[in-house]
C-alpha cells in the first residue's frame, strides 16, 4: 500500500498491510482452537462457562439439524435472539449448514419485522420464546416456513435455571406452548448431539451475513457480507488490539446487539483472538451489566456514549462499589462521545476510552483512535490496517480534498459489502469504483485523523441505533389531529442524539405530546419514539414546498 498520512500515527508495531489475506473462514479458526485448546473458555453467560469444544459440538448439532429440516445452502436464516450462547450457536450452526445468517432486532414491531423477513426472504427463524407469538402472527404473510424457539434458561447453570423457572419464566413471557410444526432448539440439539458437522462446503467467498442498514435512503436494506469479509475485518481489529490485549487471556464484553455490525464483529474478532466473551443480553439492564463486570473482570467494554454515561451515573458506581480497574481499553462508537464522559470514565477505570467509526456497509472497516498514541478531541481516530479514507467534494463526489478540507467521507477496504440484498441500483449508488460513499461529512487532518462534522443524510442515531425521520413522520402523520410533521435528530447529553418531532395540529384539534408518544409506542420500536415534541403553527418550507429540516434543527438549542 502506498504511503498514507495516518501511517505515522499508528501505534508501534502496527503493520501497514496484512495482505495477502488467507483463504479461510472463521469456522476454520474455531476448529483450529478446538484442536489447540478444547477446554478453553469461548463464552461466559451469567455463571455458565462454555468451552470451545462444547461450542463446536453444539454448533455442529444445530447445523446438522438445519440441514435435516431442509435448509439449503444460500438460504437465509433469521435470528431474533439477544446476546446469549444460543445466538452464537445458531450463527455458527447456520454457517455450517451453508446458510446466510440474518440477525434481526427482536424488539421490532410486527410491521417492521414483517418487512425485514420479506426483504431477505428468510424461510427459517430462530426466535427467543417471548417473541414467538409475534413471529407466529405474521408467519403466513412473511413466507416463513420453519420456526425454531429457544428459551434463555436453556444454557444457564442448574441453580439459575431453577430460579428462572420459578420466578421469571411465566411472569416475563418466556414460557410458551409450542404449536404443531414448530421446533425447540434445545430438543434439536439433543437429537443431533453427537453429529459431525454437515457435509456442506463453505468457502471464503460464500455469502455469510445480512445486516440491516438505512444506506443512502430511508428504506432499510440488508448489507451482504462474505465469510472472507468477516475474517478480514476480524484480522484487522485483532492486529489493532494486539498492543494492549493478550490473546486467549483477556475477556471482553459483548454488549452491543449482534444484529448490529458492532456487536457481531465483536464476536467474530473474539473467535479469532480466542478472547473469552462475556455476553450481555440487554446492556440497558445496568444491574446485570455491572454484575457481569464484577464476575468476569473484562479487559474491554464496547458500547455507545449512552452506555458509558449511564454507568457513570449508576448508584453503585457513584458509591464506589464497582471495580472497573480490569478494563484496559474501552470503545465508544455509533454516536459522538462527550469529552467529559471520556475523562470521567478513564479516571474510573485507569484504562482508555477511545472513539471509533465504521459502517455496516464496510463490514466494520474501521477508523479508531490509537491506543498508545495522541488523542485528538473530536476525532474518531485513524484508518486501521488496510482501510483507506478519502474526502471528496460534497456535490460532485469527486476529487481528493487536501488535509482540513471538508467533504464527504469515502471508505475503501478489502471487506466492504458485496452489496444490498436484491437492490443493485442502491448498491451502485453506494459503492463507486470500490469506494463506499458514507454520506457523512468530515475531514482528515495532517496526521490522518478523521473528524466528522455533519451528516449528508438525515439519519438519526439515538444511542447508536438508526432512525430514519420518514418512518416516524409517517406514524405521527397518521393521527387524525395532525396537519403536518417533521422529525430530525437534535443534540442530547445522554443519547448523543435524540429524536425530535415538530408537529402542526389541524385547526380546532388537540393532542398532547404524551398522547403522540403513546401512539408512537404502538407503531414503533422504543428508540424511534420522539424524546421531544414541539408544537408549531407552521413548518419552514423551501420554494418547492419541501420542509426545511436543517432550519428546525438550527433553532434547537444545543
Amino acid at each position: 500500500m502506498e504511503e498514507k498520512p495516518w501511517f505515522k500515527s499508528y501505534d508501534p508495531g502496527m503493520p501497514h498491510t496484512l495482505r495477502p489475506y488467507p483463504e479461510r473462514t472463521l469456522l476454520e479458526a474455531v476448529r483450529e482452537t478446538v484442536q489447540l485448546r478444547p477446554k478453553h473458555t469461548a463464552l461466559i453467560f451469567k455463571d455458565r462457562h462454555m468451552s470451545y469444544a462444547e461450542l463446536e459440538q453444539l454448533s455442529n448439532a444445530f447445523g446438522t439439524a438445519l440441514v435435516n429440516l431442509g435448509v439449503k445452502k444460500g438460504e437465509r436464516v433469521a435470528l431474533l435472539i439477544p446476546n446469549s450462547p444460543q445466538a452464537i450457536i445458531a450463527q455458527l450452526g447456520a454457517w455450517k449448514a451453508g446458510a446466510i445468517v440474518c440477525p434481526i432486532n427482536s424488539l421490532y414491531t410486527p410491521t417492521e419485522l414483517e418487512f425485514a423477513l420479506k426483504e431477505v426472504g428468510a424461510e427459517t427463524v430462530v426466535v427467543l420464546t417471548p417473541f414467538y407469538h409475534k413471529i407466529k402472527a405474521l408467519q403466513e404473510r412473511s413466507g416463513v416456513k420453519r420456526i425454531i424457539t429457544t428459551n434463555i434458561k436453556d444454557h444457564l447453570t442448574l441453580p439459575l435455571r431453577l430460579l428462572f423457572t420459578l420466578l421469571k419464566e411465566k411472569k416475563e413471557g418466556h414460557w410458551i406452548q409450542l404449536q404443531p410444526g414448530d421446533y425447540s432448539m434445545n430438543e434439536l440439539l439433543k437429537r443431533f448431539a453427537n453429529a459431525a458437522p454437515p457435509e456442506i462446503m463453505v468457502g471464503p467467498k460464500d455469502p455469510a451475513i445480512l445486516l440491516f442498514s438505512g444506506g443512502t435512503t430511508g428504506k432499510p436494506k440488508a448489507a451482504l457480507g462474505t465469510h472472507q469479509a468477516l475474517l478480514i475485518s476480524a484480522m484487522q481489529l485483532h492486529t489493532y488490539a494486539k498492543s494492549v490485549l493478550v490473546d486467549w487471556d483477556d475477556p471482553i464484553t459483548i454488549c452491543m446487539p449482534m444484529f448490529h455490525i458492532y456487536g457481531n464483529m465483536g464476536m467474530c474478532t473474539s473467535l479469532l483472538a480466542r478472547w473469552p466473551m462475556a455476553l450481555v443480553p440487554n446492556p440497558r439492564d445496568l444491574d446485570d451489566l455491572i454484575a457481569t463486570i464484577r464476575k468476569t473482570r473484562p479487559a474491554v467494554l464496547h458500547g455507545v456514549p449512552t452506555l458509558f454515561n449511564s454507568l457513570l451515573n449508576h448508584p453503585a458506581v457513584l458509591a464506589g462499589k464497582v471495580d472497573f480497574k480490569s478494563m484496559k481499553v474501552c470503545y465508544s462508537a455509533a454516536a459522538p462521545l462527550l469529552a467529559e464522559t471520556k475523562h470521567r470514565f478513564e479516571a474510573l477505570t485507569g484504562g482508555r476510552l477511545l472513539e471509533a467509526y465504521a459502517m455496516t456497509e464496510t463490514m466494520l472497516a474501521a477508523v479508531a483512535c490509537p491506543v498508545h498514541g495522541v488523542y485528538k478531541e473530536g476525532s474518531t481516530g485513524v484508518p486501521i490496517t488496510d482501510v483507506e479514507v478519502r474526502i471528496v467534494d460534497v456535490d460532485s463526489g469527486e476529487g481528493s480534498l487536501p488535509p482540513m478540507g471538508i467533504g464527504e467521507i469515502l471508505i475503501r477496504a478489502p471487506q466492504v459489502m458485496v452489496g444490498y440484498w436484491e437492490h443493485p441500483t442502491e448498491t451502485a449508488n453506494m459503492i463507486r469504483d470500490g469506494w463506499v460513499y458514507t454520506g457523512d461529512i468530515g475531514y482528515l487532518d495532517e496526521d490522518g485523523y478523521l473528524f466528522i462534522v455533519d451528516r449528508k443524510k438525515d439519519l438519526i442515531k439515538p444511542s447508536g441505533f438508526q432512525v430514519w425521520p420518514r418512518d416516524v413522520e409517517e406514524v405521527i402523520a397518521s393521527l387524525p389531529a395532525v396537519y403536518d410533521v417533521c422529525v430530525a435528530g437534535v443534540p442530547d447529553a445522554i443519547q448523543g442524539e435524540a429524536v425530535k418531532a415538530w408537529v402542526v395540529l389541524k385547526p380546532g384539534e388537540q393532542a398532547s405530546a404524551h398522547e403522540i408518544q403513546d401512539y408512537c409506542r404502538t407503531k414503533l420500536v422504543a428508540y424511534k419514539i420522539p424524546k421531544e415534541i414541539e408544537f408549531c403553527d407552521s413548518l419552514p418550507k423551501s420554494m418547492v414546498g419541501k420542509t426545511l429540516r436543517r432550519v428546525l434543527k438550527e433553532e434547537t438549542p444545543a
